[in-house]
């Protein structure tokens, strides 16, 4: 018998909701939805020196004048350190993770003196530096031993997105072995979202294309912890007017849910990115009637 659905919306507290953020919070709850499957919203809010203030509470004010409701009350990735540590010391414990004493400084000149250029806008591979020991020094982060977190299978991970297809990335040498504890304390996402995405029974996640990149990293974490993976989906992007994807940090505008014609407004601009059909209707009518219709064609077009 094949679990139940569960599905989440996972956004950070770094500002208020904007059109590209809409896309992903409405796509992930058409899919739980059309799958009679269970929503739920967590706010990952570990990485305090980018969270703005009240962000978190604006955000869920903005999913409910959308009609956005999840199914459970939300959780704070700040309140679940205790569970980071538990599956770090595992991987610590069977030798899948080690302290790394480098700085950026030190990966650059390895690299170099290598022979190995960084490709521009890409984050430098690894190059396994502190694998065989600190020599003495202190650990600032932790890592993941990428080459054996997948036992006898190498590090090759290969899955199929429910949206794009087969994919596949060789995690070793393309990212290399990536960080789970930074050097300021802080927990790395890849970490994070893979305890809590096990923790909270999530089958299915559907997030942005920006996030594809990550999956593999995720799915390698999760096989290494013997934590099961989920189905994947990813929507597409909404691009500013120089092509790129629109971002907080780019300064997009929050979507405005200040009166329910405005939240149905913005709604709509967001099934129109998922090609869902436009819906009839007086514009200042609750969002709950276009809701149910989004359920139904998103339903249609899953079972194609």
């Amino acid at each position: 018998m094949p679990a139940p659905y569960i599905g989440r919306f996972a956004p950070s507290p770094t500002g208020p909701l904007h059109a590209g953020s809409l896309v992903a919070a409405l796509a992930s709850w058409l899919d739980a939805r059309a799958h009679g499957g269970r929503w739920l919203v967590r706010i990952e809010d570990i990485d305090p020196p980018r969270c703005s203030p009240g962000a978190d509470q604006q955000i869920l004010r903005q999913l409910a004048d959308c009609g956005l409701l999840p199914d459970e009350t939300p959780v704070w990735q700040s309140a679940r350190h205790a569970l980071y540590r538990a599956a770090l010391d595992r991987l610590s414990d069977r030798g899948l993770a080690y302290g790394c004493a480098c700085t950026r400084k030190d990966i650059e000149q390895a690299l170099l003196a290598a022979g190995i250029q960084r490709t521009r806008h890409h984050a430098a591979v690894y190059p396994g530096t502190c694998r065989a020991g600190l020599n003495g020094r202190a650990a600032r982060a932790w890592r993941v031993r990428s080459d054996l977190a997948l036992g006898q299978g190498g590090g090759v991970v290969n899955w199929r997105d429910r949206a794009l297809g087969p994919q596949s990335q060789d995690v070793p040498q393309e990212v290399g072995d990536f960080v789970l504890l930074r050097a300021d304390g802080l927990w790395a996402y890849q970490l994070a979202v893979v305890v809590d995405d096990a923790e909270q029974g999530v089958s299915d996640v559907v997030r942005g294309a920006d996030l594809c990149d990550n999956t593999a990293r995720q799915i390698l974490l999760q096989q290494a912890l013997g934590l099961p993976t989920p189905r994947y989906l990813h929507t597409p992007l909404v691009l500013d007017a120089r092509g790129e994807k629109l971002s907080k940090q780019h300064g997009a505008p929050a979507i405005d849910t200040s009166s329910p014609e405005r939240a149905l407004a913005a709604l709509r601009q967001a099934a129109a990115v998922l090609d869902l059909p436009a819906i009839d209707g007086a514009p200042t009518e609750p969002p709950g009637r276009a809701l149910a219709s989004w359920t139904r064609a998103w339903q249609a077009i899953q079972s194609r």
